[in-house]
């Protein structure tokens, strides 16, 4: 038998212990690195080599009406992060406004720094003071 008919055969018999619920050598979980364990295999015999195998068993395990728990903690991570995404969204957002408000205020006092410097050093002739500049 070659050693990749053997490793598929393994990986076959631990895919029938797992889903039986008697695993011998991992913890039985429905993941594919319970699998590998189980099988006595590398993780990527499974990823790499033997998909066919990978996407047999998630199929199975979809049949018997379970979720993966690889799955079901990757989709409550994505819901966790879709969060996260939407909350800075909004901050970036309200930032964003932020800028703007601060970019034309600050527009406003150089325009007005300037026509103040221009009526100190009499540059501005659109301009006459209500009093003299003189102080008291």
């Amino acid at each position: 038998m070659s050693p990749a008919l053997d490793e598929r055969d393994r990986i076959r018999a631990a895919m029938d212990r797992i889903l039986a619920g008697t695993p011998e050598r991992s913890n039985g979980a429905l993941t594919i690195v319970a699998l590998a364990i189980e099988a006595g295999v590398p993780r990527n015999a499974l990823t790499q080599r033997h998909l066919d195998l990978k996407t047999e068993f998630y199929e199975h395990v979809k049949t018997r009406g379970g979720i993966p728990e690889v799955e079901t903690r990757l989709r409550a991570k994505i819901v966790t992060l879709k969060t996260t995404i939407a909350n800075k969204n909004d901050e970036i957002a309200r930032l964003k406004a932020d800028v703007q408000g601060f970019l034309a205020e600050n527009t406003r006092l150089t325009l007005e720094n300037q026509e103040l410097r221009d009526l100190l050093s009499g540059k501005n002739t659109d301009v006459t003071p209500l009093r003299a500049l003189t102080g008291r």
